[in-house]
């Protein structure tokens, strides 16, 4: 099945990281450290939770068919596999 995005997702990826930067980190680093932020990338809503799939479920209850992008506040990357999650360096 091949769904059509109204935007690429590359798009999608630099809108959310671009809100998490502006609107989000401000108000979470440093003290969510290590949690999980998905961001509706549309709206600018947002939820942080330690687990992901519960952060997913709950911005989809809120924002229906949200268009969303996650962060874990503090690292570069979401997950990491096969060693230490690495700090974000601007943080």
């Amino acid at each position: 099945m091949n769904i059509k995005l109204p935007f690429p997702r590359r798009s999608i990826a630099a809108r959310g990281h671009a809100i998490y930067r502006k609107k989000v980190r401000p108000l979470v680093y440093p003290q969510m450290k290590g949690r999980i932020v998905v961001i509706d990338v549309d709206s600018g809503d947002y939820e942080v939770d330690d687990d992901d799939a519960r952060a997913f479920e709950t911005l989809l209850t809120r924002r229906p068919g949200a268009r969303t992008w996650a962060e874990r506040v503090g690292y570069r990357a979401l997950y990491s596999t096969g060693g230490a999650a690495i700090p974000d360096n601007d943080e």
